[in-house]
Parts: structure tokens; C-alpha cells; sequence
């Protein structure tokens, strides 16, 4: 059923985001949340390989670069491609996420990543957060909320979307994109 619903909530966000090839896009996830359990008390692993296996196939293959964010156990780093870490000369630190310190789906992904590090931050272009993780800190500065229709849960639990844009920046006769 979540994986049903995943790829049709996955869908629609592909086509309202608008993301282009190069561009990153954060996830924090709760598991526990999904379950309708309180954040971070009833972690499953095989929750989290689901959601992390799921965002990798699909934006690895329209190569939209993602990063998982850890819990507050780990500071909220992220797990990313060494590649991404180093093109973005991102702050790499040592740590691997598990279920209890990292949590479920940051832990997967580590795992289902080709050559997996943790970075301290990120300024990614879009962000799914479910659970109600706060992921704010690693998008861009000015971020826009994605509405979709007909979603608002994925299982038990919020699920909220966002992307960025440029700031705009000198005033009143300043001409736009």
C-alpha cells in the first residue's frame, strides 16, 4: 500500500517541482511517523529501504542529486554521493546513520548509495519532508511550497514538498524571470 501510494505522491511531485538535471533535492523522513508511531520511536528499517530505494530509482535515473537527512542524533547531516560532496565542497564528517542514531531511511540509503558520506549541510533545490522532520535548513534561501493535489498524508503521517527559487533582489524597477 505505502509503496503504492509513494509512487503516485513521487509522480505528481515530479511534474510540479520542476527539476532539472544537476539539481538536489533533500529528504527527511520519519518512519516511525509513517507507522503512526511518534517520531523516532518505533523506527523500521524496512520502511526507510522502501522510501530511500524508491527516491533513488527514480531521481538517480532524471539525475536530480538527493540527500537523506539524519536525525537530530546526527545533528541532521545528510547522507549524499561522494561525488555530490565533493562538487558542491561540502563539509564531509564522520558518522554512519543506523536506525537508533540517524534513523531508518537515512540508514537505507547509506546502504543503497554507490559511495555514501555524511555532509554537515546543503543548500538543496527541493525538498519532500515527512513526518515533520524540518528540513528547512538545508534548502535554498527562499523557499516556495509545492501543493498536490489530493496529497497531504503518506501512510499515517504529514507530507509536505517544497522547492526554491531565486531571491529577487532590487526593487520596484527591477525586471524579473
Amino acid at each position: 500500500m505505502i509503496a503504492y501510494e509513494f509512487k503516485n505522491i513521487l509522480d505528481k511531485f515530479e511534474q510540479a517541482a520542476n527539476l532539472t538535471a544537476g539539481d538536489i533535492l533533500v529528504i527527511g523522513c520519519s518512519t516511525s511517523e509513517i507507522t503512526g508511531a511518534m517520531i523516532g520511536k518505533s523506527p523500521s528499517y524496512e520502511t526507510g529501504e522502501l522510501i530511500a530505494g524508491m527516491l533513488i530509482d527514480k531521481f538517480t535515473a532524471l539525475q536530480i542529486n538527493l540527500a537523506f537527512q539524519c536525525c537530530e542524533h546526527l545533528n541532521r547531516a545528510l547522507v549524499v554521493e561522494r561525488e555530490l560532496a565533493r562538487r558542491e565542497k561540502l563539509e564531509i564528517v564522520s558518522a554512519i546513520p543506523h536506525e537508533k542514531a540517524g534513523g531508518s531511511t537515512a540508514a537505507a540509503a547509506y546502504k543503497l548509495f554507490r559511495r555514501p558520506v555524511l555532509a554537515e549541510y546543503i543548500k538543496a533545490d527541493a525538498g519532500i519532508d515527512i513526518g515533520g522532520t524540518f528540513i528547512g535548513m538545508h534548502l535554498k534561501h527562499v523557499a516556495v511550497p509545492i501543493k498536490l493535489d489530493g496529497v497531504k498524508k503518506l501512510g499515517e503521517t504529514d507530507i509536505k514538498f517544497a522547492r526554491t527559487r531565486p531571491k529577487y533582489i532590487g526593487g520596484e524597477r527591477a525586471q524579473y524571470l
